[in-house]
């Protein structure tokens, strides 16, 4: 049985306290297998790495750092996915799946974690309040299928106008929002993120 979960994540700029932010929020959002984990008194630890390569990097690190724990890398796909995970980094980002890694170690937020956000438009409505223009938002019910390019314009577009949040910011309003999503919209949104969930349950779970 696992006795150790270790999420290596993409995102939170360069500094120190937006990635404790991007941490916490991700910490919210993954609160069911933070719970399962608890149970089957399995250790979990999240890390913000910052950067795609630096995710990369010290999810490499830590397969050799910690071999008794369950390593996983969460990233960006950056652009639509038709191959398995490791199959789309290695042809975008020329990654190499490191030696007795597969799938259920590599998990893709696509297009980008603003996908997820806008699964939940209630949430977005909620905490954006007064002015937010939810046409602005692309109303793909599967998420996956938005492209890049549009997920955090579309996002600034239609929080431009409200009163007490104001536009779009990646690091403060991600992190809050990942608090506050209905996992399951989101999760019905992208089967990658179920993905996530599902596997991760069950590998915890055996």
């Amino acid at each position: 049985m696992v006795k150790e979960v270790r999420i290596y994540i993409e995102g939170g700029g360069d500094g120190k306290n937006t990635k404790q932010l991007l941490r916490g929020g991700f910490s919210f959002f993954f609160k069911q297998l933070v719970e399962v984990a608890r149970s089957n008194k399995i250790k979990w630890n999240i890390t913000v790495c910052g950067s795609r390569n630096n995710a990369f990097r010290d999810f490499k690190n830590a397969l050799a750092d910690h071999p008794n724990a369950f390593i996983i890398l969460l990233v960006d796909s950056e652009a639509p996915v038709k191959q398995p995970p490791w199959e789309h980094l290695k042809s975008r980002d020329n990654w190499d799946s490191p030696p007795g890694v597969d799938e259920t170690h590599c998990y893709l937020m696509v297009q980008a974690m603003e996908a997820w956000l806008i699964a939940d438009i209630d949430t977005l409505k909620r905490f954006y309040g007064q002015g937010f223009k939810e046409n602005a938002i692309p109303k793909n019910i599967n998420v996956e299928t938005i492209e890049k390019d549009l997920l955090e314009p579309s996002l600034k577009a239609a929080s431009r106008d409200t009163k007490s949040k104001g536009e779009y910011q990646k690091i403060q309003h991600a992190s809050k929002l990942l608090e506050m999503l209905d996992v399951d919209k989101v999760r019905k949104a992208s089967s990658e993120c179920d993905r996530i969930f599902t596997t991760i349950i069950k590998l915890m779970e055996d």
